[in-house]
């Protein structure tokens, strides 16, 4: 009864006998949150280790995609000229030579030059366009007929021509333009600017310049060819070409390879996440310092699991693949082998050697069927085995863990309730015994006062 308080006992007892009592009936409830903690300690690292051999077929994810052990790169001889996007899949490895002639343009033209962008009116009337659709007009209100509101016109009226002002200062008097561009390049998007049909404005306007669309000519083998504008799918195969700037008269030298650094990454990846969890387990089997001089295991040293977890991990390495169509028949033919702290050791130029040589060995071992073959598939198999749900090394660990905390939880819940009670009880009996006592010796004290005085 935890509202029953008393400052002093009338048998002499100090008042917080209770809470002393309590205190000392209270040492097994504090043994087993020892215990719990202890269990709920284990079951983080157990969760943990869980993450990392997760990891391991998350970093195998890429491996098994169909361009897993597929990444080839394009190299330009000069980038400012010709770059280029490779698609994996599909280029094919080879030294390649391109002449970029001329690059595709659109049509353009450029108007007489003005003092002004928004103040001098150029004219109520059209402006004529002859485009692949036919000839096409643009109404000038003479409302907003300064060189602005001609552009806000020609652009909303979506004849598939784009106008801006320009300002240039080879003319400081009149230095602002009028460009008008079609939207596309090459010589079946071609525009014609014959007419500008303008009247009562501040100041004439005309095309002072116009330049026609044409297309790109580039140099293949020898050849010569048209292309409708700066990119091109089809000269290289699996290879978008971007041409920037044209160099008649020079080659450009590009080639199309195996891009080592991205596919050993890969591998390196997978190697790293692989020796997070062997290497957790090695922590936890080393001795540690524990209390006072005795040095003892991690908290999960000794632990079946752990063993169980290596085993499987090393075997999947050790064991040959099978039912592959390649010679290579283990990792450690690749440059994946165990060194002598027993993690794995990644030898990135084996790995490249045995690639460059026969890169479609390499993915055909870790590939293999993608199902029920192949390295990566035996992997995910095997670390699927141990993260399974039902019957998963790893999920009776953790149910096991938890089974013991739950059960602990249970002892402490009991023994907490029966600690109320007795709790209760014992300052009831001392409350009684508090008033007893009290009445006792005042009972004493009225005796003594009537006992007869001496002399």
């Amino acid at each position: 009864m935890a509202g029953i308080r008393f400052t002093g006992m009338a048998s002499g007892l100090p008042p917080n006998i209770v809470d002393q009592l309590m205190e000392a009936e209270r040492i097994p409830v504090k043994q087993m949150e020892v215990q719990k903690t202890k269990q709920e300690d284990k079951l983080k690292l157990v969760t943990d280790l869980e993450t990392k051999v997760s990891d391991i077929t998350k970093n195998l994810g890429e491996l098994t995609s169909t361009s897993g052990f597929i990444d080839k790169k394009f190299v330009s001889g000069d980038p400012n000229v010709i770059e280029g996007q490779v698609d994996p899949n599909s280029a094919i490895p080879g030294d390649y030579s391109i002449e970029v002639v001329q690059l595709a343009q659109k049509p353009a033209a450029i108007s007489n030059g003005f003092p002004d962008k928004n103040e001098t009116q150029i004219g109520v009337g059209y402006i004529k366009f002859d485009t692949p659709e036919g000839v096409k007009e643009v109404y000038i209100n003479g409302a907003n007929s300064t060189l602005e509101g001609v552009v806000k016109q020609i652009n909303a009226a979506n004849v598939g021509l784009k106008a801006q002002v320009l300002e240039d200062r080879k003319d400081a008097e009149n230095p602002f333009k009028l460009l008008i561009s079609g939207l596309s390049t090459g010589k079946d998007n071609q525009v014609a600017f014959p007419k500008i049909y303008l009247l009562d404005g501040d100041q004439d306007m005309y095309f002072d310049q116009s330049r026609p669309a044409q297309n790109a000519k580039v140099k293949v083998d020898g050849f010569e060819i048209e292309l409708p504008d700066n990119k091109s799918t089809d000269l290289i195969p699996g290879v978008t070409l971007d041409f920037k700037s044209a160099a008649p008269g020079r080659e450009i030298r590009m080639s199309v390879k195996e891009n080592l650094e991205v596919i050993s990454g890969k591998i390196k990846s997978f190697v790293e996440a692989y020796n997070g969890a062997l290497d957790f387990i090695q922590k936890q089997s080393k001795l540690q310092a524990g209390d006072g001089k005795n040095p003892k295991l991690g908290p999960l040293g000794g632990d079946g699991m752990l063993r169980s977890i290596e085993n499987s991990l090393r075997r999947v390495i050790l064991n040959p693949t099978m039912g592959v169509e390649t010679p290579i028949r283990r990792v450690g033919e690749l440059g994946i082998e165990f060194n002598r702290n027993g993690t794995l050791n990644f030898n990135q130029d084996k790995f490249n050697k045995v690639l460059n040589a026969n890169p479609q060995g390499v993915a055909a071992f870790f590939r293999g069927d993608g199902f029920s073959t192949g390295f990566v598939s035996t992997v995910k198999r095997e670390i699927g085995n141990l993260m399974n749900g039902q019957f998963g090394t790893i999920a009776n660990r953790k149910k096991g863990l938890q089974d013991r905390i739950n059960q602990v939880n249970g002892r402490i819940e009991t023994k907490e309730r029966q600690l109320e009670r007795k709790e209760e009880s014992l300052r009831r009996k001392f409350a009684d015994l508090e008033s007893k006592m009290s009445d006792m010796q005042a009972q004493q004290a009225r005796f003594a006062a009537m006992a007869p005085k001496a002399g």
